[in-house]
């Protein structure tokens, strides 16, 4: 699942961004804020950034430069309500990846936005098959040995992460990080819950495939060899 900051202080176009983006399987956090959004960017992870230039506090334009020059490399797009060649050129001088220009399709808006994730996700491939579970990350399905199994989004979207980055241990923090909203309140025990429900959705009774490794996280792998560890 693809984590965006969306900053924008129009409230009904941010509801409707948010619906819209949350039915494609993207988690949304919203500020209207570019205080706020400076904020978050230094203290939050995110996959894509969806930054209005008109902000109340803070313009949107020094937003985009302090992120850049920090060293932030998320692909931003920016929204504006100024169509002038000049504007869209300062937006992708300073740092901006793309641009829409106010108002627009919200399509357009998706199909930009998955755009700059692939661009920017070293190619996530389409498919990802380890051992008998396959991942379509287009369609945000899972199946094992071709058989489609349902999961609830969150655990999809923790599926699909670990199914990225294979044989890589997570710590609950860093899990949490990634795929639940940043103020979210969620707990290890989450964390935890998550797991228990797709072990048992992908059978994995002897947790080889989603193995915790001692004191350090949690790991996908092939069902392989399990380390040895605490469940």
């Amino acid at each position: 699942m693809t984590k965006a900051l969306l900053v924008e202080d129009d409230i009904d176009l941010a509801a409707s961004l948010v619906q819209s983006l949350s039915i494609e399987g993207y988690t949304v956090e919203v500020t209207n804020s570019g205080e706020d959004a400076s904020f978050r960017l230094l203290t939050y992870p995110y996959d894509v950034i969806i930054l209005d230039l008109t902000l109340p506090d803070k313009s949107g334009l020094q937003v985009l430069k302090e992120f850049r020059s920090t060293g932030g490399s998320t692909p931003i797009i920016i929204l504006t309500g100024r169509d002038g060649v000049s504007d869209k050129a300062l937006g992708l001088d300073s740092g901006a990846d793309d641009y829409l220009t106010k108002p627009f399709h919200l399509k357009e808006l998706s199909a930009r936005l998955r755009a700059l994730c692939r661009r920017f996700s070293n190619l996530r491939p389409d498919k990802i098959t380890i051992g008998s579970l396959q991942l379509d990350t287009t369609c945000k399905t899972l199946s094992k040995d071709g058989v489609e199994i349902r999961l609830m989004p969150r655990d999809y979207a923790l599926m699909e992460f670990l199914m990225l980055h294979p044989r890589e241990v997570f710590s609950s923090d860093a899990l949490l990080a990634r795929v639940w909203e940043s103020e979210s309140d969620s707990t290890d025990e989450a964390i935890r819950s998550a797991f228990k429900r797709i072990r048992k959705a992908i059978g994995d009774t002897d947790c080889r495939v989603i193995q915790n490794v001692r004191k350090l996280g949690y790991m996908l792998t092939d069902g392989g060899a399990a380390l040895g560890s605490d469940t």
